[in-house]
């Protein structure tokens, strides 16, 4: 197949990459990093371990970083699909026929051998890079999530609704606490004491 165009999908955050197959029929396909127009892409069991072509986990040596991983051999790809992102083949396991395979998350999967994947970082790493500049599209952009925006922060809230407000003792408290561990109890410290001194509480009884 080789490459003719790349274009922006929405239901994507990486960008796809157009293919014309020998039957002269277009396709997509999630863009790697470096592949380029006029490059030509290989699928199957002969196909070569280069950016771009897609073939089964047992053919692809270890140290290679992949994208687009079956969890079941034919599922089309469910991991491994977010901008910017790659996994890692650790080992082949040839007694179970499986694959370890290291994901973004560092979890490390054993997949099956006739999962496919496709070699590469997935493009599109720069994405959120790019600012927001209105607060309506990180609004939007929130909303999508089922995300809180805005945010109150804690010290301009009451008092009564959270620790850290109120104008009493502005900021959050930055003193190490009694039972923080040795390497924490640095800068400032604990009080030593708190509360009133039981001693005043007497003194004023005897005189009353």
């Amino acid at each position: 197949m080789q490459v003719l165009d790349f274009v922006h999908d929405s239901a994507h955050t990486s960008p796809l990459v157009v293919l014309l197959t020998e039957q002269f029929e277009r396709k997509y396909q999630l863009a790697p990093t470096g592949l380029k127009i006029g490059d030509i892409l290989e699928y199957g069991e002969s196909a070569s371990v280069s950016v771009g072509n897609t073939l089964a986990l047992r053919k692809i040596p270890e140290g290679t970083v992949i994208h687009n991983v079956e969890t079941v051999p034919g599922d089309g790809g469910k991991l491994v699909r977010t901008s910017g992102t790659s996994a890692f083949v650790v080992t082949h396991d040839h007694i179970k026929k499986k694959t370890i395979v290291r994901l973004p998350s560092k979890t490390k999967m054993a997949l099956s051998f006739d999962c496919r994947a496709t070699v590469g970082v997935l493009s599109g790493s720069g994405r959120k890079e790019k600012p927001f500049v209105k607060a309506g599209a990180k609004s939007k952009a929130k909303e999508a999530k089922n995300k809180l925006y805005p945010r109150t922060s804690a010290v301009a809230m009451n008092a009564i609704d959270h620790p850290f407000g109120g104008s009493a003792k502005p900021g959050r408290s930055t003193s190490s606490g009694r039972h923080a561990s040795p390497g924490a109890k640095v800068g400032k410290l604990w009080p030593r004491r708190t509360g009133v001194r039981k001693t005043k509480k007497v003194i004023k009884e005897n005189i009353s």
